[in-house]
């Protein structure tokens, strides 16, 4: 059945407009018009398509490591729905080979039956540097062998991202990888520039949440950060929440990099969705949830919880972004470094119809999934 929403502006990706109407069949954008025959609904507030979140550790107080199930994937994508969220990479942080097989195998699972938004799967890890580990547990970080090979190059998990430390994994096997149809990500690294610029020759794309858990940038010695913000190819992810990266460093990657090439990630953990300040485990260590601050006891930031809806306006209230250009690196900017903006990221005839409402405080009133009301708090 053909639906027609009408909100107070439309972001297209590129320019608003007022009073657009949007028309959708089939989960898919038919017309920018009311088309003859369908269900009209008024809106207030501004449609713009749906978030796209590549690191999302958990929410709903589900932790992808602990919950490596179908069931687990899509309780975590609810989570985020809330948020604006319209498609995600589940991620899983640094386990055993175990745990990776069963993450992928509930991933194709999802994937299988079309679970809502999920387009894949992140691995982060287990291949990293111990000095840069963050909360990563260090019994599990290795090298990397034939089994986990493996699972990266398996054809069923949709889009496919992992992060490593390129001092840890040698050129060769990121080219090997790369020709897995993986997207390999550098991060949680103490590499000099020289061996990052190595890994982005040998095929890697990307920077896991830029400045945090990597080599920092120095004036003779560049390092990860450096290389990061010098590439003009490479994406990198920014965790915007005012505690992962102080808003002038953030600044600072944002002008330094080619438009595009910064997106917004949550580097979300399982608080996400839930009202109350609890704590979790993570590998026998607790975490504790203090407003918007997740700490590991043992001092490290332990993830956010951050939402993706969130991260737009704290892209606008602390780094004074335009509210059109938080909107993209929200949305746009990750579609084209996972290689769908086709397909998503933007609104326009013929793409998926993943669309968000938000007010003028950049809350989210609803939001659709390939055309269906996945959301709604009106």
């Amino acid at each position: 059945m053909k639906q027609t929403i009408i909100a107070d502006r439309i972001f297209d990706g590129q320019q608003f407009h007022h009073d657009l109407p949007v028309t959708f069949e089939d989960g898919h954008i038919v017309a920018f018009d009311t088309a003859k025959g369908a269900k009209e609904s008024r809106l207030g507030g501004t449609i713009t398509a749906g978030f796209i979140d590549v690191q999302v550790n958990g929410g709903g107080g589900v932790l992808f490591n602990s919950s490596p199930t179908r069931a687990g994937v899509e309780a975590i994508g609810v989570a985020h729905a809330k948020f604006g969220t319209t498609a995600y990479l589940p991620t899983l942080i640094t386990d055993n080979i175990s745990v990776m097989q069963q993450a992928a195998d509930a991933v194709a699972d999802a994937i299988n039956h079309r679970s809502a938004g999920v387009l894949g799967v992140h691995f982060e890890g287990p291949h990293l540097s111990i000095p840069k580990k963050g909360v990563h547990p260090q019994p599990h970080i290795r090298r990397i062998s034939d089994a986990e090979l493996e699972v990266f190059s398996r054809q069923d998990l949709g889009i496919k991202v992992v992060t490593l430390a390129p001092e840890t994994v040698s050129a060769d096997v990121i080219t090997a990888l790369v020709n897995a149809d993986v997207k390999v990500c550098l991060g949680h690294s103490n590499a000099d520039y020289d061996t990052v610029k190595a890994a982005l020759d040998a095929g890697a794309t990307g920077f896991t949440h830029l400045f945090n858990a990597m080599s920092a940038f120095g004036s003779r010695n560049p390092g990860m950060v450096g290389a990061a913000l010098e590439s003009a190819d490479a994406w990198c992810g920014l965790i915007v929440d005012g505690h992962h990266v102080h808003p002038a460093a953030a600044k600072v990657a944002i002008n330094a990099k080619p438009q595009g090439k910064v997106m917004l990630v949550t580097d979300a953990m399982p608080p996400v969705g839930l009202d109350e300040e609890v704590s979790f485990e993570l590998f026998g260590t607790q975490v504790v949830r203090v407003g918007d601050r997740l700490n590991a006891v043992t001092g490290e930031l332990a993830g956010c919880v951050l939402d993706m809806a969130g991260a737009v306006a704290n892209t606008v209230s602390m780094l004074g972004l335009s509210i059109d250009e938080a909107l993209r690196m929200a949305s746009i900017y990750p579609a084209e470094f996972l290689g769908i903006s086709n397909q998503f990221g933007t609104l326009a005839v013929g793409k998926c119809a993943d669309m968000v409402v938000m007010n003028d405080q950049l809350k989210v009133q609803q939001t659709f999934m390939a055309g269906q009301l996945i959301y709604s708090n009106q």
